[in-house]
């Protein structure tokens, strides 16, 4: 009998946590999922020019590293 009640319990227990996960979600707009998609590549490209330029010793190689973190950056400041 008392194995009965604790798998109610813990039904229970998952039941209201699943309604609570889905009310704290956000829901974006199709717009603001391709919006925040642009904005994490943006940025994942950004934290990889700067690890190569960290690495590079080429002075051509560095200055279009540059470039292109300063490329970023106005994509970056458009975007947020």
């Amino acid at each position: 009998m008392a194995r009965g009640w604790e798998s109610k319990s813990v039904e229970e227990q998952q039941a209201e946590s699943n309604s609570l996960f889905d009310a704290s979600r956000q829901r974006f707009s199709p717009a603001q999922l391709a919006e925040r998609r642009l904005l994490e590549g943006v940025l994942l490209s950004r934290k990889r020019v700067e690890q190569q330029l960290l690495t590079t010793a080429n002075p051509k190689h560095r200055q279009m590293l540059e470039g292109a973190l300063s490329d970023l950056d106005t994509q970056l400041a458009r975007l947020k």
